[in-house]
């Protein structure tokens, strides 16, 4: 068996690469940082190969593609992604732009050239990484909550779409709350609520996906609130996360861009 992972360098995506590893699967993981990639690939042993790519540039996603297409891929993590926070109108917006090229239009090629592949053989799971963020509005992390709500509806989508061709294919979304990566720690701002870990993170999905579970909402604290927000009004659960997002942000420190995957 072999799997995709995409942001494999860090967190979720570097936990799911050492797990799966240990599984006996084959790996092909891409990043940015190739001497990254090279360290992993050397501590994990075994089958690994290693793309080196930046996500934000589209012609990288078909890179990616293109590389792995031939090679026996059952499984496609789409993990890479990141956060800005700010207020929209104070945001960089080329930032913005490469933030919403990761978040979606790579995560939107991917899954539709291998979930074309994988309907072919009738065989395959793909792992959407969104966030419990994909359900809300996010005021001062805007752009990211609009991103992961676009990822969280794309995989309903297609699941309503395998589920009525009575396909062997899989897809899962994970939907965790705060996970203790460096994605609060690279924008500057403290997490408001105890996070979980990122190997918690990556065995829930894992053991979702592997199940062939759709949603994947790792905590009873984040299970509760995600159900609890489908009876509120949208002002309510705007303001309510408004309130907690400002939390986040140090007195007196500017947060950038918090890469996650």
């Amino acid at each position: 068996m072999k799997a995709l992972i995409t942001g494999a360098t860090s967190g979720i995506g570097k936990s799911m690469a050492k797990k799966l590893s240990m599984r006996g699967w084959d790996l092909i993981l891409t990043g940015r940082n190739e001497v990254v990639l090279s360290k992993l690939k050397e501590e994990l042993g075994g089958s690994v190969e290693t793309i080196a790519a930046d996500l934000a540039d589209r012609k990288e996603v078909y890179k990616v593609y293109e590389f792995a297409r031939d090679k026996g891929v059952n499984m496609l993590v789409n993990n890479a992604g990141y956060g800005l926070f700010g207020r929209f109108e104070e945001t960089d917006l080329g930032d913005e732009l490469d933030m919403l090229s990761v978040n979606i239009t790579a995560v939107h090629i991917l899954t539709k050239l291998f979930l074309r592949d994988f309907k072919k053989r009738d065989n395959g799971i793909i792992l959407n990484v969104a966030s419990s963020a994909g359900f809300l509005t996010g005021p001062l992390l805007s752009s990211y909550y609009a991103s992961k709500n676009y990822v969280v509806r794309l995989s309903l989508a297609i699941a309503e779409e395998l589920r009525r061709d009575k396909s062997h294919v899989s897809i899962t979304v994970l939907c965790p709350g705060p996970v203790d990566t460096n994605f609060n720690n690279r924008a500057g701002v403290t997490f408001s609520v105890k996070p979980i870990s990122a190997d918690y993170a990556a065995e829930y999905a894992l053991r979702k996906a592997f199940a062939r579970k759709l949603i994947a909402i790792p905590g009873l604290s984040v299970q509760a609130g995600v159900f609890a927000s489908r009876f509120l009004p949208h002002k309510v659960l705007a303001a309510v996360t408004y309130e907690l997002q400002k939390r986040k942000k140090p007195a007196g420190k500017q947060a950038k861009g918090a890469v996650t995957g």
